[in-house]
């Protein structure tokens, strides 16, 4: 037996003779094989294939996700941008009235200016007629 080192990984298979072992199981696709074991590897490979088609699935909802969220973004801002149009639209519309009244404006300016110029010379005016009065009756008193 001292070629049992030197056929280390090599098997004997019942049907085909020696073989090369890839692995330290004995499966070949036409033995027969552990019925067990095959309802294992089924529901193995069952099971990863769900777990996989979920993760699959769940990758799959969260850009739905994403997707309905950004039309939900789109959305809002196309209204925001319809609204800030409108707004813009607006404040022009008010600066322009503004800009045409901005005459009468000054007019008014104006008249307040002559009215407090006037109020202050009828002011004038009372304190000078009440001083003249004075000097009347103590003309008048003589």
């Amino acid at each position: 037996m001292a070629d049992d080192g030197d056929n280390e990984g090599v098997t004997d298979s019942p049907k085909k003779g020696p073989t090369l072992s890839t692995s330290t199981s004995s499966f070949e696709a036409l033995d027969p094989h552990d019925p067990n074991l095959s309802r294992l590897a089924t529901t193995m490979f069952q099971k990863t294939s769900d777990y996989l088609f979920g993760e699959l699935t769940a990758t799959q909802e969260d850009y739905r996700l994403l997707e309905t969220m950004n039309q939900a973004t789109i959305a809002k801002y196309s209204d925001m941008k319809q609204i800030s149009g409108n707004i813009s639209r607006t404040m022009a519309d008010l600066n322009e009235k503004y800009m045409s009244l901005q005459p009468y404006l000054d007019q008014i300016d104006q008249i307040e200016s002559s009215v407090n110029k006037l109020e202050q010379a009828a002011y004038k005016l009372d304190a000078y007629s009440k001083r003249l009065e004075a000097k009347f009756k103590s003309l008048e008193k003589r």
